[in-house]
């Protein structure tokens, strides 16, 4: 390994089913070092995961990484958004933490949406209109499902700001995180004290929101990480906004990221508040917004379907004309947290190969149909989309997504974004440096474009129809459960 021209800084990505660290040179973005554990994730009606999990796979992941990490000079966690962490009095989980894709919550979603003025009151009120991934939701469901527990918890945290106290010993989250609650205030831009005493949360159990660019804390003693005392710890922030971080986005490129969950978002200067709650008004994690638009079923879906049908996930084949909705975890986009996945059209001629291309197109759908409204008016329509995330390196989903958008697709080189973001971060706190700006001196989108080929459009409307039309079973799904 050849000397740094820079400080080391450490950024992580504590993710729904693995931690990775990267050690990165602040003068040249060149990762120096990394390291990757896996997590658990609980099976059957809930998604759960123990956080003492993200903290032992922390430290594997920086054991991999030998002497660099030891150097560093800062460190930021990027994670998971809107999971439930519950501790006690000596910050130990009460419970196994709810994530992002347990939607047992769809009860108190719908309930608490009613309850506070409809959808439109939400999405002025807190930029964004909760399903079942939001953390409030979340938090009201353990209220009513486990009382004994709610009663036991002495602070709330989200997976980031969990690693981040273990680091620092204090309390403390970024607003882009905190925007995936249900209970920030994106107006106001402060915790929102009328939800929170509707699903009887004491504000007092929340973490301090750190402004951007402000250092969250220093790394204590006693933490058993490679990291010496008095490491600086940057805010750190959620998956989705820290991606954004280590592309170096700019107001009104399209990202499409392709991982377990599926969302596309871009920078915005102006607060988003979509009503149809198809968009998330996410705060990101530098002062402007992030709306965003989600999927509960992406690769993991298209991965299962292939694996059904005894397939490589690229053995794809044109020419079918049947639709495959694989809402295998229910669905976000659109909001039917309790659906299934659906096959419509299946013919004696359909081959395995078909089947499995209506899983990709039937999964790219939904986030194409949304990128419309993530955009402002006036971003470009010929803008490259920019494609990351495990599923872009797939020829197949490469291409699924330059057949259905009509769009130059590029694929950024850099891997692991969530991570350099934070990376970037981290590197801020150390140059003064706005972090978009560190990555964009690190050209961490730099890529190929495949060209724009013609939108395909009839596919589109069919599985638009398709969907349309089973809407009512879909949704008599969620009420039968």
């Amino acid at each position: 390994m050849s000397a740094a021209e820079g400080p080391l800084v450490v950024g992580v990505d504590t993710s729904t089913q693995s931690t990775k660290a990267l050690v990165v040179d602040t003068a040249t973005g060149r990762v120096v070092a990394s390291g990757q554990a896996p997590h658990t994730v609980s099976s059957g009606t809930g998604r759960e995961s123990d956080p003492r999990q993200w903290w032992d796979a922390l430290g594997e992941a920086l054991a991999q990484c030998g002497d660099a990490a030891r150097e560093a000079a800062a460190v930021s966690i990027g994670g998971q958004q809107h999971g439930l962490v519950t501790l006690d009095a000596q910050g130990e989980p009460v419970r196994p933490a709810l994530l992002w894709n347990d939607v047992r919550s769809a009860p108190q979603a719908r309930r608490l949406i009613d309850e506070l003025g409809g959808p439109k009151a939400w999405a002025e009120r807190t930029g964004s209109v909760p399903s079942a991934s939001f953390t409030v939701t979340k938090w009201a469901w353990l209220a009513e499902q486990e009382p004994d527990a709610a009663r036991a918890v002495k602070a709330v945290r989200l997976p980031h700001d969990y690693l981040t106290e273990r680091l620092t010993g204090e309390g403390t989250t970024d607003r882009g995180d905190a925007s995936g609650t249900g209970w920030w205030a994106s107006g106001i831009e402060a915790y929102d004290e009328g939800i929170l005493a509707r699903v009887g949360l004491d504000p007092a159990l929340l973490p301090r929101v750190v402004r951007p660019g402000e250092v969250a804390g220093t790394v204590r003693d006693g933490h058993g990480l490679p990291f010496s005392k008095g490491t600086l710890v940057a805010a750190g922030t959620g998956d989705n906004a820290a991606a954004a971080l280590g592309l170096g986005l700019r107001p009104g490129v399209p990202v499409m990221s392709l991982g377990t969950s599926g969302t596309v978002y871009a920078v915005s200067q102006h607060r988003p508040a979509d009503p149809t709650g198809t968009v998330a008004g996410f705060a990101d994690a530098r002062g402007d917004w992030l709306p965003l638009a989600c999927t509960l079923n992406c690769t993991l879906a298209v991965d299962r379907v292939a694996s059904l049908l005894g397939l490589d996930r690229e053995a794809v084949e044109p020419g079918t004309e049947a639709t495959l909705l694989p809402f295998l975890d229910g669905e976000r986009t659109p909001n039917l947290p309790h659906s299934s996945g659906l096959l419509y059209g299946l013919r004696h001629d359909t081959t395995a190969g078909q089947l499995l291309q209506a899983a990709y197109d039937g999964a790219v759908h939904s986030l194409l149909g949304a990128l419309d409204l993530v955009l402002d008016a006036d971003a470009d329509p010929s803008a490259p989309l920019l494609l990351i995330g495990g599923g872009a390196r797939g020829a197949a989903w490469q291409q699924t997504v330059r057949r259905l958008s009509g769009r130059p697709v590029q694929i950024p080189e850099a891997k692991e974004l969530v991570a350099l973001g934070a990376a970037a971060q981290a590197a801020g706190l150390l140059t003064g440096e706005d972090a978009a700006a560190v990555a964009r001196r690190w050209n961490t989108a730099a890529g190929p474009v495949l060209d724009a080929v013609e939108r395909d459009q009839e596919t589109l409307n069919r599985i638009t129809g398709v969907l349309s039309d089973a809407a009512p079973l879909l949704e008599r799904d969620a009420a039968s459960n």
